[in-house]
């Protein structure tokens, strides 16, 4: 019996996924001679407008240390992303848990969830789902931010609380226009499976305000994977965002955005699929730079974020008939997040400090009915709030003209109360004896690194050790079914989890190669473990726990110009784990991970190939993991080829073409495995989630 139900044969569907790909680029091709000689009379205004690169983007490099800056609207391989952890797995160090086709999970370093520091554009867009189904990525379509930045592990404390893994941020940045005018870009994206995305970013104004619109969809069908079983793995979302801002002079930007988003997505890894993943924001910042000699910048922003999200085994599925879970059914939870965020820059001499405060709350509300859209006349039901209140500081001395140190402290009062009156459902419903209970701790945190230039070469070398005490976030506290032995639940017995983790690396930019390394060693106190069991009355059944860990790993990475037309790229990363409380490894570890790239560019086009090789996992802990996922056994390493081509039609429009897993390999993630509730397999027999097979696809990206 296969894997999956089969949707057609193997040879007419890659045929038809071929023909598709062909006439789509004939069209993109044909339509865009008449665009571009019209685009080519048009002048260009300041904002920003999108710098089209004649090729795609096969590694990003580290900006500076422990500092990766892109431009996720750059075309790259694989076909773009959908969301943001699947952007991120592109960079080296990340991961992803998938569901399927969409709204994965992103793991950086082999650290998951509230470890990972998530902010797009200044704000903080929790999702509500217990199981995660709706991960904060989910709300994040990466095309239509300006600037991705990613922080490896406890080295900054700008950018909110418990940033033990790293931080993230998806960023918009304000418009700048000398003189009344417009700019339009966007993109038009369309491939295999019936995958068709569209985002449109565009902006009018003059030297003292302006006006953004940004919209897109992104859809698909169902993906087969390298043997031709079909993955339920359908997606269609969208999202559309406002920015309107005042500049009165060229130091002062006030913006005000609103911004709200809709979809669904097919989980195969799941007993249920997301059936609607509403999304409403608005946010509010103010900047005042270069105030004077001492005070240079002082920013200011309020955030407000919404999530309403519906599961289902109906919608996009057909409810089993026998079982736990027969018959249709859904639940309904949101999250409402508010925020805000003072921040000065001061500077004297050769210090420079950024201080500041910020402040997060946030509630969680749920519903449930069994049958076809009952959950709708039920009532909420709040089960959970939480509050976190810091203060920050981060001072950077350039100590000697190559030499820096920067350092960092936070401090936060971090709270949550549990308003649930009852624990379980059915006949195992009891009373909850930590209802009405509030949780309190103050955490403490900081770094301090240094940097130096080396005199006789472009090498700068850097060292630093960093602090984080976390609070447990939701999922920790309130989706596990037991908590640690003693403790009547985990929202009680659970403890702060406590990172010291030390980072070292370098650095070197040289007119030909440009290379980087980075290595981390981690001792965490009270790491926050998930243990999972099978059988009984309730079936599975899950305990969070703390033990203590270590942890060590890296990632390097090389860009070397071979020629004038041939440059080539390299990567690697490894992450490394142990349970020392156990003696066991720490799960859900991605294995060694390597990527190489090959570009050939000349003028205005461009082809290049990527392959990319993952070792088999052999360090697992079965039975265990976090809150998505869980080590169910060991897992194969394999070898995925992919090829590109650009032409760069004018400076104005810009067509690529892709071919993922050229030789339609049939391959499964280490992080990909799928529960024993997922649709299409069987109860007793988890099974890897299969990736995508051979994936055809072609960009159009215009910028006027």
């Amino acid at each position: 019996m296969s894997r999956h139900s089969r949707c057609g044969r193997k040879g007419p569907a890659r045929l038809r996924s071929l023909c598709a790909f062909h006439a789509l680029t004939a069209i993109g091709g044909l339509a865009g001679l008449p665009f571009a000689v019209f685009a080519d009379e048009v002048d260009l205004h300041a904002g920003h407008a999108v710098q089209l690169e004649p090729s795609v983007i096969t590694a990003v490099a580290q900006s500076s240390p422990l500092t990766i800056v892109t431009d996720p609207k750059q075309a790259r391989q694989p076909i773009p992303a959908s969301d943001g952890a699947d952007y991120l797995k592109t960079i080296p160090g990340f991961a992803a848990i998938r569901n399927g086709g969409t709204n994965g999970d992103p793991v950086l370093r082999g650290m998951f969830g509230s470890r990972l520091n998530i902010l797009s554009n200044g704000g903080v867009m929790l999702g509500a789902c217990p199981g995660r189904m709706d991960a904060p990525t989910s709300y994040i379509s990466p095309e239509t931010y300006d600037k991705l930045t990613v922080v490896k592990g406890p080295e900054t404390v700008l950018w909110g609380a418990g940033a033990s893994a790293g931080t993230i941020r998806f960023d918009r940045e304000p418009e700048r226009f000398g003189e009344l005018g417009t700019r339009v870009s966007g993109s038009l994206v369309g491939g295999s499976n019936g995958r068709f995305d569209r985002v449109l970013d565009a902006a009018a104004g003059g030297p003292e305000g302006y006006l953004r619109f940004i919209g897109n969809r992104s859809q698909s069908d169902d993906y087969e994977d390298g043997a031709g079983d079909t993955v339920p793995s359908r997606w269609n979302k969208w999202n559309g965002d406002v920015a309107v801002g005042w500049t009165p002079d060229a130091d002062t930007l006030v913006e005000l955005s609103a911004g709200k988003g809709d979809g669904e997505a097919r989980y195969a890894g799941r007993g249920m699929d997301g059936a609607q993943f509403e999304r409403e924001s608005l946010g509010l910042r103010f900047v005042k730079a270069n105030i004077g000699e001492t005070l240079e910048t002082l920013e200011a922003q309020l955030y407000y974020n919404y999530a309403d999200h519906v599961m289902d085994n109906y919608s996009l599925r057909t409810p089993p008939n026998t079982g736990r879970m027969a018959g249709p059914r859904a639940s309904n939870v949101d999250r409402r997040t508010l925020g805000g965020r003072l921040a000065t820059t001061l500077r004297w001499d050769d210090l420079q400090l950024i201080s500041g405060v910020d402040a997060q709350t946030n509630e969680h509300r749920k519903r449930s009915g069994k049958g076809i859209g009952t959950y709708d006349d039920q009532p909420w039901n709040k089960d959970a709030d939480f509050h976190n209140y810091g203060v920050f500081g981060e001072l950077t001395w350039y100590a000697a003209e190559r030499g820096r140190v920067i350092g960092g402290a936070r401090l936060d009062r971090a709270s949550t109360k549990d308003y649930r009156q009852t624990l379980g459902s059915g006949m195992m419903t009891l009373p909850n004896p930590t209802a009405d209970t509030t949780r309190s701790d103050t955490l403490p945190g900081g770094f301090l690194r240094y940097e130096h230039d080396l005199q006789d070469s472009p090498t700068t070398l850097y060292a630093g050790l960093g602090h984080v005490q976390r609070f447990p976030d939701y999922w920790e506290l309130f989706s596990p079914i037991r908590g640690p032995a003693g403790s009547p639940n985990a929202f009680e017995g659970i403890e702060p989890e406590k990172t010291t983790q030390f980072d070292f690396g370098a650095q070197y930019e040289g007119e030909q190669l440009k290379a980087w390394a980075s290595g981390y060693v981690g001792e965490i106190r009270d790491y926050i473990l998930f243990t999972y069991s099978s059988g009984g009355m309730m079936g599975s059944s899950s305990r969070a726990n703390n033990v203590d860990a270590r942890t060590m790993g890296g990632e390097l990475g090389a860009a070397y110009q071979l020629s004038a037309n041939w440059k080539t790229d390299a990567t690697l990363a490894y992450a490394w784990g142990k349970n020392t409380s156990d003696d066991r490894a720490l799960p859900q570890m991605p294995p060694l991970e390597t990527r190489f790239g090959l570009i050939y560019e000349e003028g205005d086009w461009s082809a290049g190939g990527l392959w990319r090789v993952v070792a088999r996992q052999g360090r697992i802990a079965e039975g265990q993991g976090n809150v998505v996922g869980k080590d169910f056994g060991e897992s194969a390493g394999f070898g995925v080829l992919s090829v590109n081509g650009v032409h760069r039609m004018s400076k104005h429009l810009k067509l690529s073409v892709g071919i993922d897993n050229l030789l339609d390999k049939d391959y499964a993630e280490h992080l990909n495995l799928a529960g024993n509730a997922g649709f299409g397999y069987p109860a007793d027999d988890p099974q890897a989630l299969h990736e995508p097979g051979r994936t055809l696809w072609s960009k159009v990206d215009f910028s006027f």
